[in-house]
């Protein structure tokens, strides 16, 4: 069973206020409706009532006088192309006015006007509304019946009706408005705090709530800035010791490596255990050596966060420069025709098409194929490798520091350091771009990074 998205607090608050207008102004336009209609319908009933009871007497005084002309005396009784006057007599009825089949009128209707009842009925003769007004004539043992037309009544029946309907409608639809900018900027605040927990969350450890006028809010804002403010202390403090503990070790580490590199010159003379010692002895301090070079990295990085030196870069011509000083089988580097620019740093995306081809390498290989594409206002950078593939468990945590994927915890060989791939997400970052890693056409693992186009 398909559940439903949930709507938002501002749709929420927006319909809920909707409804609300909707039912108080139906109510609203029922009381309207019914007091209105109903007045008017009394007043049309009474005008009609009196009319036809003056009529009445007319003609009961023509029949008891025997007064000739009561055809005539009928006609002129009509008030109008749509009102029927009809007189029931025994064994005979006299109409005047616009034609109608007699047996459109209720026969309860014409026995009560003939048992000196008066009584009166809405009916629709002909698809024409009127008011039926049966009254008893006494020296005729008959009945007087009258059809007032409503026409016009039934037509401002229809407008207002129609009128109540859209106003109806209307001030629901303006209440829903209402509800939605009302909520909007009483939510105002929180989309601020989420905009910038998200800035946080991205690494710009800059980001603070504006200050805030509503006494209600201000707490809010105050708390949220200090927290921010002791989390950037806290991060560059962290930043500041690695930085300073990696600086402190490289004149040390630059002593093991160059002793390292006289060693392994001499691993011939050094047989047995003790060789195999020494082998893991050197690329230890070679990974160690990395590792230093990274963390200083790093750590700059995390100091630093508006040290970007921005410029038009091609993006097709950096990755060709980087291949082509890498040692090794030389990869081809496809690429559109069109240039493929960017507005970044040559040196961080130097390092993280450096990075992922040494992690390709490392790990899988070699490249086996790297692409600079154009994709919607995006430009892409692909570099694929033939090896096993990335779990998708760990297609996420391979980017996080110290994270080494399945390898982690190995010894031996060139296992690299957990730090490349977490510099190349933090350089992306820094540059609004995005980077992941997929399962390649044909197998293998696809590392994609897309950086937005230059003037975007």
């Amino acid at each position: 069973m398909t559940r439903l998205p949930r709507l938002t607090v501002r749709w929420r608050v927006a319909t809920a206020l909707g409804l609300v207008s909707l039912l108080v102004t139906s109510a609203l336009a029922f009381g309207v409706w019914n007091l209105t209609s109903g007045y008017m319908l009394r007043q049309r009933e009474q005008s009609a009532i009196r009319q036809a009871e003056a009529n009445a007497r007319l003609v009961d005084r023509s029949l008891r006088n025997g007064s000739e002309g009561l055809t005539e005396l009928l006609t002129g009784l009509t008030s109008g192309p749509d009102s029927t006057v009809l007189l029931y007599r025994p064994g005979e009825v006299l109409t005047s006015g616009r034609q109608i089949d007699t047996d459109d009128v209720p026969r309860r209707l014409v026995d009560l006007g003939r048992r000196n009842t008066p009584a009166a009925q809405r009916l629709v003769v002909d698809g024409i509304p009127v008011l039926a007004v049966s009254l008893p004539i006494t020296s005729a043992d008959g009945a007087y019946v009258e059809l007032a037309p409503l026409v016009q009544l039934d037509r401002t029946f229809r407008f207002l009706s129609a009128l109540l309907v859209a106003g109806t409608v209307l001030v629901s639809l303006l209440g829903v408005a209402l509800g939605s900018w009302a909520s909007r900027r009483a939510l105002r605040p929180l989309t601020e705090l989420t905009r910038a927990a998200s800035r946080i969350a991205g690494g710009d450890l800059r980001a603070r709530l504006p200050a805030q006028t509503d006494p209600d809010l201000t707490s809010l804002a105050v708390t949220f800035n200090a927290t921010a403010d002791a989390l950037e202390q806290r991060v560059l403090k962290d930043a500041r010791f690695a930085g300073d503990v990696s600086h402190e070790l490289r004149s040390p580490l630059t002593t093991m490596v160059n002793a390292a590199a006289v060693l392994r010159r001499r691993r011939a003379e050094v047989p047995g255990t003790a060789g195999k010692a020494l082998e893991l002895l050197t690329s230890e301090v070679d990974r160690f050596a990395r590792m230093v070079v990274d963390l200083l990295e790093i750590s700059r990085t995390d100091q630093q966060t508006e040290d970007l030196a921005l410029e038009p870069i091609d993006v097709a011509v950096l990755v060709r420069n980087v291949v082509a000083a890498r040692p090794g089988r030389p990869v081809e580097v496809e690429a559109d025709p069109s240039p493929a620019y960017v507005l970044g740093d040559r040196r961080r995306l130097d390092r993280v098409v450096a990075n992922l081809l040494d992690n390709a390498e490392r790990h899988a290989g070699g490249a086996v194929r790297v692409a600079v594409l154009r994709r919607a206002e995006v430009v892409r950078l692909e570099v694929d490798d033939a090896g096993p593939g990335v779990p998708e468990e760990l297609r996420e945590r391979i980017f996080d520091r110290f994270d080494r994927g399945a390898r982690a915890g190995s010894r031996g060989g060139d296992t690299g350091s957990g730090l490349g791939l977490a510099l190349v997400a933090q350089h992306v970052q820094r540059h609004h771009g995005a980077v992941w890693t997929e399962p390649r056409p044909g197998g293998g693992a696809r590392f994609v990074v897309e950086i937005p186009e230059a003037g975007q």
